[in-house]
């Protein structure tokens, strides 16, 4: 079956410029396979007022990629969709750090724009997997916006599953590897996995998706960096660092009493998420990346590079 062609429209837009957001643009103004459709690549950020912001869109520029002033908080869905419909492509690279509703919302403004295909931030875990009600009760949003596409056939939409990213595993605050104390915590089990992906490994792989022939469009993407056990992520800190490390497991139970003490505490919904084991890994050689060859960061090249 042929796929239809795109209306004529400009090209990428691409909302936010954080750190997963400007990888995807570095991936996108250095593709070489950008086809005329796609070929322009713009990127929506709020008013530059500063002298760093204004130095910073002129190296975008540089770069190729051109630049349209809105903020997503303040800004009406209507307003949103009238940008968001100009473009081929719209690629939100805002987390959900930006606030609850936010993802809602600008699903609903890709849909009210008839933007023909877009990519919801879902830049994380297997969230039908997960389901309503986890412990994270950020993770409902993500399944709201799932639903809205899902039932709607005006817009195309590609999910980018990539699991955490590969750094926020070190992270201390989120206290699974705790270098102080050369401590590895196992959520859940020591077999558990994780599947975990590199800001500039999604970046790549996002473009590559963008620009794949046949489109890609209304599905579920999985990528993966690596796919690895706590088990194994002990080993790899041990042999990186040179030094045995002390090996805890918390327990699902464990976990699920710690966020019932501390019901607000970001951290410990996502290690009570993280403990079943459903729907935070997936096999790395299933995956979008290691089918067609590409080589991605592993855990053990990131430890290397960084600890």
């Amino acid at each position: 079956m042929t796929t239809p062609a795109l209306p004529a429209r400009e090209g990428v837009l691409v909302i936010g410029s954080g750190e997963l957001g400007s990888s995807v643009l570095d991936a996108l103004s250095r593709h070489s396979d950008r086809d005329a459709d796609l070929r322009t690549v713009t990127l929506m950020v709020r008013r530059a007022t500063t002298d760093q912001a204004r130095r910073r869109a002129e190296d975008l520029a540089a770069k190729g990629i051109a630049l349209i002033e809105a903020d997503i908080v303040d800004a009406t869905i209507p307003e949103l969709a009238a940008i968001m419909g100009r473009y081929h492509t719209v690629v939100s690279c805002i987390g959900m750090t930006a606030g609850r509703g936010t993802q809602l919302k600008l699903a609903k403004a890709a849909v009210a724009g008839e933007v023909p295909r877009y990519f919801p931030w879902q830049f994380g875990m297997d969230y039908d997997v997960i389901g309503r009600g986890s412990p994270q009760d950020l993770f409902d949003e993500q399944l709201d916006v799932r639903d809205l596409l899902r039932g709607q056939d005006t817009t195309q939409w590609v999910i980018v599953s990539t699991g955490l990213f590969t750094s926020f595993l070190f992270e201390p605050s989120f206290g699974v590897v705790d270098l102080e104390t050369n401590t590895v915590n196992a959520l859940g089990s020591w077999d558990n996995e994780a599947t975990l992906t590199t800001p500039e490994d999604i970046g790549v792989l996002t473009a590559e998706i963008i620009h794949a022939r046949p489109r890609i469009a209304n599905q579920v993407v999985f990528v993966a960096g690596d796919t690895i056990s706590y088990r194994q992520l002990a080993d790899v800190v041990e042999q990186v660092r040179g030094k045995p490390v002390t090996r805890t497991e918390w327990s699902l139970p464990y976990l699920l009493d710690e966020l019932k003490r501390h019901p607000t505490d970001e951290m410990k919904k996502y290690h009570a998420v993280f403990a079943p084991a459903k729907g935070v890994a997936w096999p790395k050689e299933e995956s979008y990346n290691a089918l067609r060859g590409i080589k991605t960061t592993t855990v053990a090249d990131w430890a290397r590079d960084h600890l």
